[in-house]
C-alpha cells in the first residue's frame, strides 16, 4: 500500500486536492490506460452476413453520384443534397458573373482596336491596355471558377465512393472511455496523475 505524508496545513490540503483536479499539468504526470476488454459484453452488433454486405455497394453510389446527390440518396445521406446543390449554384453564379464581365470587355477592347474609339461610354475614361487586362482579370476568375465546380463535383463522387464504404461500418455500442483522477508512484512520493478507462 502506498503511504502518503499528511500535509500539516489546510493549505497544503487545498493545494493537493487541487492538484488532483488538474493533474495534467503536474511535473510527474502519468497516463495509465486500462483495458477492460475481459469484462462482459452488452450490446454488441451481430456481424452482417456476405448478403447483406452485397446489397450496398461503393460502385453503385459512384455510378449513382454522376448524378450530384444521387449517390448521397443511394447512401441515405440526403440531408447533403442542399449542401451540393448550394455550392454549385454559388460556383455557377460567380462563373455566369465573371463570364459576362469577360465577354464585355473582350468585345470592347476589341472595337477599340478596330475602331480607335470607345464604345461602352461607361468605360471611356478607361485607356485600351485598361481594358485588356480587365478582360485578362475576369477570364482567370471564369476559368478559375469552372475548376471549383469540377472539384466540387469530384468531391461529390469521392463522398458518395468512400460512405459506400463506409455504409456498414458499425461501431459497438460498449465502446466507451472514461477519464478520471488517480495517484501515481512518482520517486519517493505520489503523483497525481489521469487514469483513463477503456471500455470496448
Amino acid at each position: 500500500m502506498l503511504l502518503i505524508n499528511k500535509p500539516k496545513t489546510s493549505c497544503a490540503k487545498a493545494i493537493l486536492l487541487l492538484t488532483l483536479v488538474i493533474a495534467s499539468q503536474t511535473v510527474c504526470s502519468q497516463v495509465k490506460v486500462v483495458s477492460t476488454s475481459n469484462q462482459p459484453r452488452t450490446n454488441v452488433a451481430t456481424p452482417l452476413t456476405d448478403s447483406e454486405l452485397q446489397q450496398h455497394s461503393p460502385m453503385v453510389a459512384l455510378r449513382w453520384s454522376l448524378i450530384p446527390g444521387a449517390g448521397q440518396i443511394y447512401n441515405h445521406q440526403a440531408w447533403k443534397i442542399p449542401i451540393i446543390y448550394t455550392a454549385f449554384a454559388v460556383t455557377g453564379y460567380v462563373a455566369y458573373r465573371h463570364y459576362n464581365s469577360m465577354v464585355t470587355f473582350r468585345d470592347e477592347y476589341l472595337y477599340r482596336i478596330n475602331n480607335g474609339v470607345p464604345n461602352l461610354q461607361a468605360y471611356a475614361n478607361y485607356g485600351t491596355s485598361n481594358i485588356y487586362n480587365l478582360y485578362q482579370s475576369y477570364s482567370r476568375y471564369f476559368q478559375l471558377s469552372i475548376i471549383v465546380g469540377v472539384g466540387f463535383y469530384a468531391l461529390n463522387l469521392l463522398d458518395a465512393y468512400v460512405f459506400g464504404h463506409l455504409f456498414d461500418f458499425q461501431l459497438d455500442e460498449s465502446l466507451a472511455l472514461r477519464a478520471s483522477p488517480t495517484l501515481l508512484p512518482c520517486g519517493d512520493v505520489a503523483s497525481p496523475a489521469l487514469s483513463l478507462n477503456l471500455t470496448f
